[in-house]
C-alpha cells in the first residue's frame, strides 16, 4: 500500500462540495478527488481541448500537441511527482487535467482578443474562466449548474500560481459563491500542477517548434540547458540520427526537471517543518519548485521559447488572424444576438456587464475551427495563414 505524507490533502477531510449530495446519489467505491477526476474527464469543456491550441493554431499536422493532449501529459508529469512525495495522486491528476478548460479557441492569442472584447465588462482571463466554467456553465446534473466539485478542487484551479491579493470578477464571483481563501497558499497537490505544466510545455513545445520547422535543433543549443542534454544524449548513442535522439533530450530533460522539483521540494518542506495540509498553506511561499540554480536555467529556457517559437513570425501572423476572428465574433454577436445558437440566445441577459459576459462565455467555448466556421458565417470571409 502506497504510503502518504501528512502534508497530502485527504478526500476523507475534504472541505466538502457547495451544493450537498445525498448519499443513496453516489455511484461507486469512488472517494471525493476520483470523483472530481473522473468528473472533469467525462465533461464537455474537457471533450473540448482535443480541438483547442495549444501551440498551433488550428493545426493541419494530426501529431502537434493540443490542448487535450497537453493536459493528459501534465497528469502524467504530476502524477509521478505526487507520487514520489506522498502526496494524493488524485487530486493532482484532477488539477492537471482541469487547469486549462478555461481557455478560449487560439491560445493565449485568443485570449487577448477576448480580454479586449470584454474591456468595457470586467476582462478576461482564462484561469477564472476555467472555474466560471466547472462551476455554472457545464449543467451535467439536474439539480445544480457546474459540476460541484471539492472545495479542494476548486482551491487549487483558482490559485494554483500563488495567493491572488486583487482577484478579477469571474474569480471574484466564485469566491463569493464558495470562498476559497484566495489570500493563502494552495495545497501541495495544486503546487505540483503547476509546476507539472511548466515541465510539460517547456520541453514538448520543444518538439513541436522542431516538428514545424520553425526551431532547429542547432538553433536550441544555445540554450545551456539543452545543450548539456543534447551532449549526454550524443554520448550515450554516437551513431543515432539527431531526429530519432530530440526525443530522447526531451525524455531527458522532463526526468532532470522532476528530480531536481523533487528534491528541492522534500528540502523545502523539511526547513520549513510542513507536518499537515495546513501548515503548506499557512507556509507563506512557495514549496514545490526547482532548485535556484535550474529556476535559472529554465527561465533561460523560456525566453529563447518566447523569442523564438511563440513570437515566431509565422506564429505572429497567425496570433493576428486568431484576434481577427475572435474580435469579429464577439461584435457580430453583440451587434446582432439573433445569430447566437437558440439556447444562448434564449438565456441572454439584458443588462451590462451580464450580456456581455454570456457572449464571451459562448465564444469561449468554441474550439479553432468552430470558432472559425461561425466567423465566416457570421462575419465573412477571412484569409488564414498556411498551416493555420
Amino acid at each position: 500500500m502506497r504510503t502518504v505524507a501528512p502534508w497530502a490533502s485527504d478526500p476523507a477531510k475534504s472541505r466538502g462540495r457547495l451544493h450537498d449530495e445525498a448519499a443513496g446519489a453516489l455511484r461507486g467505491p469512488r472517494d471525493a478527488f476520483q470523483r472530481d477526476r473522473d468528473r472533469i474527464i467525462h465533461s464537455i469543456a474537457f471533450r473540448r481541448l482535443r480541438h483547442k491550441t495549444q501551440v498551433f493554431m488550428a493545426p493541419d499536422g494530426d501529431h502537434f500537441r493540443v490542448r487535450l493532449t497537453h493536459s493528459l501529459e501534465v497528469a502524467q508529469i504530476g502524477r509521478a511527482i505526487a507520487r514520489t512525495l506522498g502526496l494524493n495522486e488524485d487530486l493532482t491528476e484532477a488539477l492537471c487535467l482541469a487547469h486549462d478548460i478555461g481557455h478560449p479557441p487560439f491560445g493565449h492569442a485568443g485570449e487577448d482578443a477576448l480580454r479586449a472584447a470584454m474591456a468595457g465588462a470586467g476582462g478576461f482571463d482564462h484561469n477564472a474562466h476555467t472555474l466560471r466554467t466547472l462551476m455554472r456553465i457545464d449543467k451535467p446534473y439536474p439539480l445544480w449548474d457546474g459540476l460541484n466539485l471539492t472545495w479542494e478542487m476548486l482551491e487549487g484551479l483558482a490559485k494554483h500560481n500563488g495567493p491572488i491579493d486583487a482577484p478579477a470578477w469571474a474569480l471574484a464571483e466564485a469566491d463569493a459563491t464558495f470562498p476559497l481563501e484566495l489570500a493563502t497558499w494552495p495545497s501541495l497537490e495544486a503546487q505540483v500542477a503547476a509546476i507539472a505544466d511548466d515541465i510539460a510545455y517547456d520541453n514538448h513545445d520543444i518538439d513541436d517548434g522542431v516538428r514545424a520547422g520553425l526551431l532547429d535543433i542547432r538553433q536550441i543549443m544555445g540554450v545551456p540547458l539543452v545543450a548539456r542534454g543534447w551532449k549526454a544524449a550524443k554520448a550515450r548513442y554516437p551513431d543515432t540520427a539527431d531526429t530519432r535522439l530530440l526525443p530522447e533530450l526531451i525524455r531527458s530533460q522532463i526526468g532532470l526537471m522532476v528530480n531536481d522539483l523533487i528534491a528541492e521540494t522534500r528540502r523545502r518542506l523539511r526547513d520549513s517543518r510542513i507536518e499537515t495540509v495546513d501548515d503548506a498553506r499557512a507556509a507563506g511561499r512557495q514549496l514545490v519548485g526547482f532548485s535556484r540554480a535550474l529556476c535559472a536555467e529554465e527561465r533561460e529556457l523560456k525566453r529563447f521559447m518566447y523569442a523564438n517559437l511563440y513570437h515566431h513570425p509565422h506564429q505572429m501572423e497567425a496570433a493576428t488572424a486568431a484576434r481577427t476572428v475572435i474580435g469579429g465574433l464577439f461584435g457580430a454577436y453583440a451587434a446582432d444576438p439573433a445569430l447566437l445558437p437558440e439556447s444562448w440566445r434564449e438565456t441572454l441577459p439584458d443588462g451590462e456587464p451580464a450580456h456581455s459576459r454570456h457572449i464571451a462565455d459562448f465564444i469561449a467555448g468554441m474550439t479553432d475551427r468552430y470558432a472559425i466556421a461561425r466567423y465566416r458565417e457570421c462575419v465573412g470571409p477571412i484569409a488564414l495563414p498556411d498551416g493555420f
